[in-house]
């Protein structure tokens, strides 16, 4: 979603703030600015293009200067469009004649009470060129500056209700910066070598690799005032007060840069086939089953807990909701899973002794940490996270974690996170049912040698490619798709259906084959593909009988089919074999090819598959 960069330097900045965005752009967004401060005025430039084209822009308009902010916006107050794009300038009574403003800012978030702030700023003579609830923090900074745009922007806080972390600048203070967050990631970059004495800010640390490695983590409630060889951090207590702050200085070697395509289309294409790598670097410290593979103290945590409820949103809601599977059949344990973004918003019953689970690709994932925290003021306070990166809020939030290694993902549609978390998820499961004593040592080696062979199992699928695209070119001319599961495979056909949707445009749904008599059979025509996962397990028979209703209706079936289910190719029913089943590990193999479905059928609809419409790979606000 949105990205921040801002510094502070004794050169030019601009060529750095470029660079941030770049690097943060696999986020998703649909405008993007840079704003400096340059000849004792305000500059910027804006753009509903890509930061390539910006920086084209800035070139041609000689924008340039030591003290400056940078934003990629995707679009949640306002349309995609450069009057709404970051950086947002203040419009006061009390601007001089022709001056672009006093105030630069920069912000992610949401601000909940932006239309009575802004009612108030126009009553106060404040004029609005945008639809943002942005606009409105730069203006009332503004109205709150006497001097010290430290003391301006803290008490802007004060008044703030919502989600924000915002970078900004004032044309009467060169070479000075005020960031500040509450329920939106921010870091502080610490220069150091031929940039001692420069200060940086970004949404995340990798907007800052090859800069600095030197990374503090800000917290709730945090100020930071960034000079010239200066750092102030300051965080607002419960009273509304601020006060000096220390915060641990963290060495982050984030990823250089986006990956090399190398000998593939798109990002997504490459991911996919980098899951048997991900897999094996995930289970590369694994040589055992332990509860302290999850942290230290996890073992006393698991003795005294009975149940397992499980946070999430999104692709991670269904590698969740396959673990609910695992997790009641091998370790016995009784285990919810909710949607992050309505779990707070309803009534429900805690329980002290639930393990609660939060699993986010980015750990930053704003519906999922604001579930967790309402599941700690309810009194449960055991929790643990499967994450793919090991310094994000999620991690810092939560006692316990499983760190996957899935690496940097840049399509927006999640695949190797998915499988990874899975395998997280799987390992959770047979701590718990090892200290629940629900895990014999054989079961343990057997479980161990099938996650040992995964990587080659995933390889093995993705040779499946060519059948795939063959199908693809039959979807591509389709609007709308039916996927079946059955099973810990329901959550499968979800995330295939999912991620058709996602790159192709195609409306795709999902349901338990078993419901088809009950409603989605009413949909089935000639014109509607059927995609089914068949794995050979004990409801194989039943899915049997399934594709029988959808071929008497005249429905053309396309069945994901381990080679032993004795399922035949024949006219409306076509059959891709899986190399091997895989018993309760068999989800991970089965969703590969679906995501090869969705990606390949995106590539003949010709749609930008890494960046998909409207969609943002960290979903940072509600």
């Amino acid at each position: 979603m949105c990205g921040i960069v801002g510094a502070v330097s004794k050169k030019n900045i601009v060529p750095i703030l470029i660079e941030g965005l770049k690097r943060l752009e696999y986020r998703g967004y649909d405008s993007c600015g840079v704003a400096v401060h340059q000849d004792g005025e305000l500059r910027r430039a804006r753009s509903t293009a890509r930061v390539a084209e910006l920086d084209v822009n800035i070139a041609t308009d000689k924008v340039q200067g030591g003290t400056g902010i940078a934003h990629t916006r995707w679009a949640t107050h306002g349309a995609p469009a450069v009057h709404n794009a970051h950086p947002h300038f203040s419009h006061g009574p009390k601007a001089r004649e022709g001056s672009a403003g006093r105030i630069a800012l920069v912000h992610n978030g949401i601000i909940e009470n932006h239309d009575e702030l802004r009612a108030e700023l126009i009553a106060k003579g404040y004029a609005f060129t945008s639809q943002t609830d942005t606009e409105v923090i730069a203006h009332l900074v503004d109205h709150l500056y006497d001097g010290d745009l430290l003391d301006a922007v803290q008490r802007a806080c004060l008044h703030l209700k919502g989600a924000y972390a915002i970078a900004v600048f004032c044309r009467d203070e060169p070479n000075r910066v005020i960031g500040a967050r509450e329920g939106s990631p921010l870091v502080l970059g610490i220069g150091t070598g031929d940039r001692a004495g420069d200060h940086f800010l970004a949404s995340d640390a990798m907007a800052l690799a090859g800069v600095t490695d030197q990374i503090v983590y800000l917290e709730e409630g945090d100020v930071v005032d960034l000079q010239l060889g200066k750092v102030w951090i300051t965080q607002r207590n419960a009273e509304g007060r601020y006060a000096a702050a220390q915060r641990e200085v963290r060495t982050v070697h984030a990823h250089s840069g986006a990956a090399e395509l190398g000998p593939y289309r798109h990002y997504m294409q490459k991911e996919i086939f980098e899951q048997p790598k991900a897999i094996a670097d995930t289970l590369d410290a694994v040589n055992g089953i332990s509860p302290e593979l999850f942290g230290d103290g996890a073992y006393s945590i698991f003795k005294n807990i009975d149940s397992v409820l499980i946070l999430a949103c999104g692709t991670s809601y269904y590698s969740g909701s396959t673990a609910k599977y695992w997790l009641e059949s091998i370790a016995k344990i009784p285990t919810s899973v909710e949607i992050a973004s309505e779990y707070r918003y309803r009534d429900s019953v805690p329980n002290p002794r639930t393990l609660v689970v939060t699993i986010s690709q980015s750990g930053e994932t704003a519906d999922t940490i604001a579930a967790l925290k309402h599941a700690r003021s309810l009194g449960m306070t055991h929790t643990l996270t499967v994450c793919n990166v090991s310094t994000s809020a999620m991690v810092r939030e939560c006692e316990l974690a499983y760190i996957t290694r899935a690496g940097v993902e840049i399509g927006v549609a999640s695949t190797k996170a998915f499988t990874t978390q899975l395998v997280g998820l799987f390992l959770l499961t047979l701590a718990l049912a090892q200290v629940r004593g629900h895990l014999s040592d054989e079961q343990e080696a057997e479980h161990l040698k099938a996650l040992r062979h995964l990587p080659v199992a995933v390889q093995a699928v993705l040779a499946l490619e060519p059948q795939v695209i063959a199908w693809s070119e039959e979807f591509a001319r389709k609007e709308n798709a039916l996927f079946l599961g059955r099973g810990l495979h329901y959550p499968i056909a979800l995330e295939g259906a999912l991620k058709l949707k996602e790159i192709s445009y195609i409306h795709a749904e999902a349901y338990p084959a078993g419901e088809l008599k009950h409603g989605p059979l009413a949909l089935v025509t000639a014109a509607m593909p059927v995609v089914t996962v068949a794995p050979n397990d004990a409801l194989l028979e039943k899915l049997k009988s399934n594709l029988q209703e959808v071929r008497a209706r005249g429905g053309e079936l396309f069945v994901f089919a381990d080679g032993d289910s004795r399922i035949e190719s024949s006219e409306g029913l076509h059959v891709i074999r899986m190399p091997e089943h895989y018993g309760a590990l068999s989800p991970i193999l089965h969703v590969v090819p679906l995501q090869l479905l969705a990606y390949h059928t995106a590539c003949a609809r010709g749609t930008d598959v890494d960046k998909p419409r409207n969609l943002a790979k960290s979903v940072t606000v509600e």
